[in-house]
């Protein structure tokens, strides 16, 4: 039997269109939603940068203001490890996961006892890419492999993974966690 199959879990993302589907409490709540494209900061529209800030920063920031969370429970934002390792074409990804990332650390202080943590993934190998040229996407996925110290890319199942010890560790909170791969070293 399940740790959660007595509880009640919000995620909010992951498909368009998730949002509260009941009122009342939830024992834990998960938010992975957000769209940020990657572009040069000077080929990247203003307004699809407030957008992406609106979307992934300003939504998480609407959700953990709305939401109602048991204070036994748990808040998970999902971030990204470009906060720690931007790259040439990512400098308002990196603000908006490195601005999430700060966002946990005063929610854990200002919701304790609620936790409140990050789950911050690399390169994951998802439908987030299936618009991407398929020999391009391969490149990419190859060149991570070959510099990841793991030896490969990241599926979703180790973000799942990474959620659920965060919402079921009741001594974590105000941190964030990195299943990159070790992309933040290599």
């Amino acid at each position: 039997m399940s740790a959660y199959a007595d509880q009640r879990v919000l995620v909010v993302g992951g498909t368009p269109g998730v949002g509260l589907a009941s009122a009342g409490e939830f024992d834990h709540v998960v938010v992975s939603a957000g769209e940020t494209p990657m572009r040069r900061v000077d080929a990247l529209p203003l307004a699809d940068a407030y957008a992406a800030m609106d979307s992934k920063f300003w939504g998480a920031y609407r959700i953990a203001r709305s939401v109602r969370v048991r204070p036994s429970g748990a808040l998970t934002l999902l971030a990204g490890y470009l906060s720690q390792r931007p790259g040439r074409a990512s400098a308002l990804q990196s603000a908006i996961n490195a601005a999430l990332e700060a966002l946990v650390r005063g929610l854990a202080l200002e919701y304790a006892p609620l936790r409140v943590n990050a789950v911050s993934p690399g390169l994951l190998r998802t439908p987030l890419w299936e618009g991407m040229d398929v020999t391009a996407r391969e490149r990419m996925y190859e060149a991570a492999t070959q510099r990841l110290p793991v030896g490969r890319v990241g599926e979703a199942a180790d973000v799942a993974k990474a959620v659920l010890f965060v919402t079921g560790n009741a001594h974590a909170t105000g941190t964030t966690v990195y299943v990159d791969g070790g992309g933040t070293i290599a």
